[in-house]
This record gives C-alpha cells, sequence and structure tokens, in this order.
C-alpha cells in the first residue's frame, strides 16, 4: 500500500515536473505581436536617431532593414508561395539564388520606404492564440498625422522556436499575391533563368551605389555567372 502510494507521489511529481518544464520553454517564445511591436519600436527609434545620417547616405538604411527586419522574416517560406507552383521546377541551385534575389529585392523595396518614414505611428491590435497555434495573423494600423490610417496584417508562422513572418498584406494586397502574378508572367517568359535574371537587373537599378551593404558573396558570383 505505502509502495502504492509512492508511485503515485512520483508520477505526479514526473507530470508537474514536465509541466513546469513545458510552460518555462512556452514562455521562452516571445509572442508574435510582442515580436513585432519591438522590432517595430527598435526601427522607429533608430531612424529618428540616425535620420540625419540617412539623409546624408541612403545606404545606412539598407543596413537597419538588414538587421532589424530580415532576421524576422521567414524568407525561404516567402519566396516558396511567391513563386507559387514554379517553384518545383527550380533546380536546388535556382532555389538557393531566388531566395536571395527575392530577400534582396524585399530589403530595397522596405528600404525604399522607409527613407520616407517620418512621424508615422504603428498600432498592432492583440490576437487571440490557442497554445498549440503554429500560423497566426496579427493585424495592425500605421497611424498617418494629416491622413487616413493604412491597414497592416502580419502573417507569421512558427519555426524554430520562433515567430516568423512569411506574407504581409498591406491595406488588403498581400504582399506574396502582388508578387506571384509578376514572377508567373516573367517564368512565363523565359522560364526560371529568365526570372532570376530580371530579380538581378531590377536589383542592381534599385541600388544607391554600385556597393550596398547587404551585398554578399552569392551576389558576386550571381554577377559573375
Amino acid at each position: 500500500m505505502i509502495k502504492l502510494q509512492f508511485k503515485k507521489i512520483i508520477n505526479k511529481l514526473v507530470a508537474s515536473a514536465l509541466l513546469i518544464s513545458s510552460a518555462a520553454m512556452a514562455a521562452e517564445i516571445e509572442a508574435p505581436v510582442d515580436m513585432l511591436k519591438r522590432t517595430s519600436d527598435e526601427v522607429i527609434q533608430i531612424l529618428k536617431e540616425k535620420r540625419e545620417a540617412i539623409d546624408a547616405d541612403p545606404n545606412l538604411v539598407y543596413q537597419i532593414v538588414n538587421e532589424y527586419i530580415v532576421p524576422q522574416l521567414d524568407d525561404v517560406t516567402l519566396a516558396k508561395l511567391a513563386l507559387g507552383k514554379n517553384w518545383r521546377k527550380a533546380n536546388n541551385e535556382q532555389k538557393i539564388e531566388f531566395v536571395d534575389q527575392f530577400r534582396s529585392l524585399l530589403i530595397r523595396t522596405y528600404g525604399k520606404s522607409l527613407q520616407e518614414f517620418s512621424d508615422q505611428k504603428i498600432n498592432f491590435f492583440p490576437v487571440n492564440m490557442k497554445a498549440d497555434d503554429t500560423k497566426v495573423t496579427v493585424k495592425s494600423e500605421v497611424l498617418q498625422s494629416g491622413g487616413p490610417s493604412i491597414p497592416m496584417d502580419y502573417r507569421l508562422r512558427l519555426k524554430d522556436d520562433a515567430w516568423k513572418v512569411y506574407d504581409i498584406k498591406i491595406d488588403g494586397v498581400s504582399l506574396v499575391t502582388s508578387y506571384k502574378g509578376t514572377f508567373t508572367q516573367e517564368v512565363r517568359k523565359g522560364g526560371i533563368k529568365g526570372l532570376l535574371k530580371m530579380l538581378h537587373d531590377k536589383n542592381s537599378k534599385m541600388a544607391v551605389t554600385p556597393t550596398e551593404p547587404e551585398t554578399t558573396n552569392s551576389d558576386t558570383t550571381e554577377q559573375k555567372s
């Protein structure tokens, strides 16, 4: 009888330890709204602090995007969704190059918009989530002085114990869907190679100077190939 009670106590202690461990692990994962708000606050603050430097050298804004925003993106999923069914037509090297070029395009596009960022504020709305959710949509709005607010929805997925953005809707228009239409047309015209060339050319034209802070070794390899 005593042995049976002792066994029950041990089982309860083990179960409690597992629950505490699981709760601790869950607490370590930053909530999607908290991650987005923290990143937004950091970027806005650094834009204010470095406004004069950015005006003098627009390249600095690309460094900010690369350092603060890119780590919060699931760029592989973004690329796969934007390429759609054509993702299966690409070989491994082309997929790697596409992700790299698409990331560069996002950096430059986002950087251009941040250069015009002044006194806007971003308001994030609470999200009702279940403990086992692995995907979530966070709604927000960009508040502009003297202008209407702009709704923005962030779609995130849990990846490697962190919430990552894999699509953004701006005023109801999906970033992924917008690019998907363009990419589909390019693949129809020139295949995956044609699409990669278009992206490379577009990124080069959007560059402020021949050498930008986010340029990688893979970019150099692509230019030589």
